[in-house]
């Protein structure tokens, strides 16, 4: 699980683990508090720090799950650059910060993808969950970087559960809408009238809260959804229907 020392990742954590999952709570940041938190509640989970923009640091993550718990059955790819991004017309984005969101975003998908499956080939099974976003459904202005990030992940998605559907691998994208979590929360950009006309979007108007995401995400990651692959779930209230 990755992008899990904070926000909606922590949530995801303690949902995953809640749910009988032993954790590998895996951030660049510091994850231990959240770990402690999972196994203060009776649940296993271990905290691992990992740049998901580095190959080596991936396969490290890799190694030291199957090293804690035997297996990888989960990958759950929810590091991402968003909240932080201010929202400006495309011509104002400058290359670097358009190459770190797609090094974050899309490529650190790609290596925690690549460095999980050759476990998942070996056990004969496996899930990958990516994190995408309701905001390629709808063509989402001023923040074309990220937009364009999300829209590659679910492109990943149904390419990689094509070629891994013969190995028992699962590959879905779960969409959230925009998500009162701590880090919008706490950015000005995300209140006012950008919540509200998110929310009057919506078949079921209001905010959307990390908890309203976890169910999914465990669908996703269980047996329960065996034979759902290629997918993209959206869980926004009914803003974007596809």
């Amino acid at each position: 699980m990755t992008g899990a020392a904070q926000g909606i990742g922590a949530r995801y954590a303690a949902a995953l683990a809640a749910a009988g999952a032993a954790v590998a709570c895996c951030d660049v940041l510091d994850a231990e508090p959240v770990a402690a938190r999972i196994r203060d509640a009776g649940g296993r989970a271990i905290a691992l720090r990992v740049d998901v923009t580095s190959p080596e640091s991936a396969r490290t993550m890799a190694a030291a799950t199957l090293d804690a718990f035997g297996r990888i059955d989960v990958l759950v790819n929810n590091a991402g650059l968003f909240a932080n991004l201010a929202m400006k017309p495309f011509d104002q984005i400058d290359a670097a910060e358009w190459d770190r969101v797609m090094a974050v975003n899309v490529r650190g998908s790609f290596e925690c993808a690549k460095a999980v499956a050759p476990q998942m080939r070996a056990q004969g099974y496996g899930k990958i969950v990516n994190i995408g976003s309701g905001t390629v459904f709808k063509g989402a202005p001023m923040l074309l970087h990220y937009v364009a990030s999300k829209g590659a992940v679910t492109a990943m998605t149904r390419a990689l559960a094509r070629e891994l559907g013969d190995a028992g691998i699962r590959v879905n994208t779960l969409s959230p809408g925009l998500t009162a979590s701590e880090n919008t929360l706490a950015n000005p950009a995300w209140q006012g009238a950008v919540s509200a006309n998110n929310i009057a979007s919506r078949a079921i108007k209001r905010e959307v809260t990390p908890e309203d995401l976890c169910g999914t995400l465990v669908y996703l990651a269980s047996a329960e959804s065996d034979f759902v692959t290629g997918q993209v779930i959206v869980v926004d209230g009914g803003s974007v229907m596809h």
